[in-house]
C-alpha cells in the first residue's frame, strides 16, 4: 500500500512538472515522459488488483469462520441438594366440621343463631315444638307430687311400726316410677332442642322457622376453625414411600400459591377396596385463611440427596442406546462442542439428577444445544 501511494504521489508530480514546463520541453521529451507515466499506471493497477484480491480472499474466510460458528448459551455445573416429592391432591378437612341435625321430628320454633355467630358446646342453636311432650310432664309433676306425699306418710307409718311393710313398699315404687317417667320426659323433651356438639362458629344455617323437619335432616354447619388438617387419599402404589413422619410442603393454591411445611402425622394401613387408595393427614399450623374442603397439593419428599449435580430435563438427548448432554469445552484454544453420555437419577418437574458422566465445572449448554455435532465450533 505504501509503495502505491508513493507511485501515485511520483505521478503527481510528474504531471505538475509538465505543466509547469508548457511548450519548453520538446516533443521528443514530452513522448518519453509519457510513456514512463503509462507504464508506472499499470504497475499500480497491478498492485490494486492484488491487494482487493488479498482483502477479498481475507473476507471470505472470515466470513466462513464465523458461519461455522454456533452460539450457545452455557451453564457451568455445580451440585446442590436435590429434593424428589409425590405430589397428591388433598384438601382441608378437621375433626371438628361437623353438620348438626335435629333428633326429633317437628317444626321449628325458633332459631337462635345466625351464619357466622360464635358458639360453645352444648348451646341451644333452635328448638323445636315440643309442647305434647311438654304437657306430658305438667301431667306427671301432677301425679308425681300426689304420689310423693302418699309415700312420705307411708314411709312415717314405717318408721312408727305402723302400717304393713307393702304399703310402704308400694308408696316407694309409686313414686320412684313417676320419677324416672318424668325423667324420661325430660330426655325426650331435650331431644326438641338442637345443641352444638363443639365450640366453634356457626358456618351455615339450613333451616327456618316453621319449617317441619325430622331427625337426620342437615340443620348447621359448626366449624372450628383452630382444629383444622390437610387430608388426602393416596394411590396404594406409595404404600412403601409415605408413612408417618414424612417431611411434606403444604401447597395452597387458592391462598396465593402459600406453602408451608408440615409432617405426615397419619397414614392408614388400610387400602380401599372402592377406590385402591389409603388416607394421609398432616396438621395445618393456626393463623392461616384455611377454609374446609379447599383444595390442598401434598408434596411428601420421599427422595433427598445432597451435592447432587442436577440440570434441566429439556438439555437431555437421547438416541436409540444412550441418554447425552451436549458441553463445552476448549481445544487447541477454540471452543467446541462435545456430547458427554450421562446416567440419569430421579425426575422431578424440570430438574434430573445425573449419576455419572458430568463433573462440577463442566460448562453445559442449556441453549442451542439442538442438532450439535461434536468438534462443531462454538460462540458464547
Amino acid at each position: 500500500m505504501k509503495k502505491i501511494m508513493n507511485n501515485i504521489s511520483l505521478l503527481l508530480g510528474i504531471g505538475i512538472l509538465l505543466t509547469a514546463c508548457g511548450g519548453n520541453n520538446s516533443l521528443d521529451a514530452k513522448k518519453a515522459s509519457l510513456e514512463q507515466l503509462k507504464a508506472q499506471q499499470a504497475e499500480i493497477a497491478d498492485q490494486i488488483k492484488t491487494l482487493e484480491e488479498e482483502i477479498l480472499t481475507f473476507g471470505k474466510g472470515e466470513l466462513e469462520t464465523n458461519t461455522k460458528m454456533k452460539f450457545v448459551s452455557v451453564t457451568p455445573i455445580a451440585t446442590t441438594t436435590f429434593n424428589h416429592f409425590i405430589d397428591v391432591q388433598g384438601r382441608v378437612d378437621g375433626d371438628q366440621n361437623t353438620t348438626i341435625s335435629s333428633r326429633a321430628m317437628g317444626p321449628v320454633v325458633k332459631v337462635l343463631v345466625k351464619s357466622g355467630s360464635s358458639v360453645k358446646k352444648g348451646q341451644v342453636l333452635a328448638e323445636l315444638d315440643g309442647e305434647i311432650v311438654a304437657r306430658q310432664i305438667a301431667d306427671l309433676k301432677v301425679n308425681l307430687s300426689f304420689v310423693t306425699d302418699v309415700f312420705n306418710k307411708q314411709k312415717a307409718l314405717w318408721e312408727k311400726q305402723v302400717g304393713s311393710e307393702v304399703q310402704y313398699l308400694s308408696a316407694k315404687n309409686n313414686k320412684e316410677s313417676l320419677e324416672q317417667k318424668l325423667a324420661t320426659l325430660y330426655e325426650n323433651l331435650d331431644m326438641y332442642k338442637i345443641k352444638s356438639p363443639i365450640n366453634g362458629n356457626v358456618d351455615e344455617v339450613f333451616l327456618k322457622i316453621g319449617q317441619n323437619i325430622a331427625p337426620g335432616m342437615p340443620c348447621f354447619r359448626v366449624v372450628n376453625m383452630g382444629d383444622l388438617k390437610a387430608k388426602a387419599d393416596v394411590s396404594e402404589t406409595y404404600a412403601k414411600q409415605i408413612n408417618e413422619g414424612n417431611k411434606v410442603n403444604l401447597y395452597f393454591p387458592d391462598l396465593n400459591n402459600l406453602e408451608v411445611s408440615s409432617n405426615i402425622s397419619f397414614a392408614s394401613k388400610v387400602i380401599s377396596q372402592m377406590n385402591r387408595t389409603f388416607t394421609i393427614e398432616s396438621p395445618l399450623p393456626a393463623g392461616k385463611d384455611y377454609i374446609p374442603n379447599m383444595i390442598c397439593i401434598f408434596k411428601v419428599l420421599d427422595y433427598q440427596a445432597k451435592n447432587a449435580i442436577v440440570i434441566p430435563v429439556n438439555t437431555l438427548q437421547k438416541t436409540e442406546n444412550s441418554t447425552f448432554v451436549a458441553v463445552a469445552v476448549v481445544q487447541n484454544g477454540k471452543k467446541v462442542a462435545v456430547k458427554r453420555e450421562v446416567v440419569t437419577g430421579k425426575f422431578y418437574q424440570d430438574k434430573v439428577e445425573i449419576l455419572s458422566g458430568l463433573q462440577v465445572g463442566d460448562l453445559l449448554i442449556t441453549s442451542g444445544y439442538q442438532d450439535l455435532n461434536d468438534n462443531e465450533l462454538l460462540n458464547f
